[in-house]
């Protein structure tokens, strides 16, 4: 698992991964709106810098699970005949959203915000509801994660890889989206938590501000990790060099074939690989042998990795 391409895993079981990965960003979102109405209101009361951006970073969370709802039930239309390819790539177009979501409403917000407070100031209030506040968002963020994390667990070992090898490198972006997320978010309380408490023993606002930097410095960093898994995605990115090579050797396993000249994988989305590849067959081989090698091919293909769904074989001939 060295390389950093994205490793495409098994089709789940009916009703598993992607009923899991609805209800992941289903109790992500509920969590999100709460706690940002509840930061907002904190942040008024307390005149904090830092949890007014708390309140905007739970509010751009909250704008991306919905987005991250919407990639997951988008991405599992059925193929037509407008779209012979389906619709898995739509995935990533809506969590590309989701991370510029992240990025304008979380990071813009709280960088402007703290640098503001520390070149005017701040009049500080009682922060003692801001710390309650804060306690509880820690506990309904945490949930959160931990459910993030669970579904991430159960599929590292259903696919018998380490888990955080699981986050780096599944195609998913939308597990990898909340995981990520959630981590930030129990970050940015205790951030959060950290410039209440200096302005609180100094008297300063600059404590917050500095506060509120951070936190914008954290969302900015999480929406560029995301944003460039979406990016490679939609672009289109190959299975990593090992699985390719188990590829070609799988085809060349096929008595009737002689070389792979050429060999193309592409990933679709998570558990969906398309491999076209130019074949040079055996001179002598007939149509009908062929078209066998073809169908072997296929099914080898298929049992070794589920994922791979579709298989173009191009007969050429060796010298072209």
């Amino acid at each position: 698992m060295g390389s950093e391409q994205p490793i495409p895993f098994p089709p789940p079981e009916e009703g598993g991964a992607n009923a899991e990965s609805t209800a992941t960003v289903l109790v992500a979102g509920a969590a999100n709106l709460g706690i940002a109405v509840a930061k907002a209101v904190g942040g008024v009361i307390s005149g904090s810098s830092a949890m007014m951006s708390e309140a905007a970073h739970s509010l751009a969370d909250t704008v991306t699970e919905v987005l991250l709802l919407t990639a997951l039930k988008r991405s599992e239309k059925p193929a037509d005949d407008a779209h012979p390819l389906g619709y898995g790539r739509e995935r990533y177009i809506w969590a590309m959203f989701a991370s510029v979501a992240t990025f304008v409403g979380g990071a813009v917000f709280s960088v402007t915000d703290g640098v503001h407070t520390l070149t005017h100031g701040e009049k500080l209030g009682s922060p003692w509801i801001s710390y309650l506040v804060l306690a509880v968002a820690f506990a309904l963020e945490g949930t959160s994660l931990l459910k993030g994390m669970r579904q991430s667990r159960g599929e590292a070992a259903r696919h018998r890889v380490r888990t955080l090898d699981y986050l780096r490198h599944t195609p998913d972006t939308t597990v990898k989206a909340v995981v990520l997320e959630d981590s930030a978010a129990l970050i940015g309380l205790v951030l959060a938590a950290g410039g209440l408490l200096g302005g609180q023993l100094t008297g300063s606002g600059v404590w917050d501000g500095i506060s509120s930097l951070c936190i914008g410095l954290l969302l900015a960093w999480v929406a560029f990790v995301l944003g460039r898994a979406n990016a490679t995605m939609l672009i289109g990115r190959s299975m990593p060099a090992f699985m390719e090579d188990e590829v070609e050797q799988l085809l060349m396993d096929q008595p009737d074939i002689e070389g792979v000249l050429d060999l193309v994988t592409i990933l679709q989305g998570p558990h969906d690989v398309i491999v076209a590849a130019k074949v040079d067959f055996r001179d002598a081989a007939t149509a009908t042998e062929i078209e066998t090698a073809c169908e072997n091919a296929e099914k080898a293909l298929h049992d070794r990795f589920p994922s791979i769904g579709r298989v173009f074989l191009d007969p050429t001939p060796g010298g072209s």
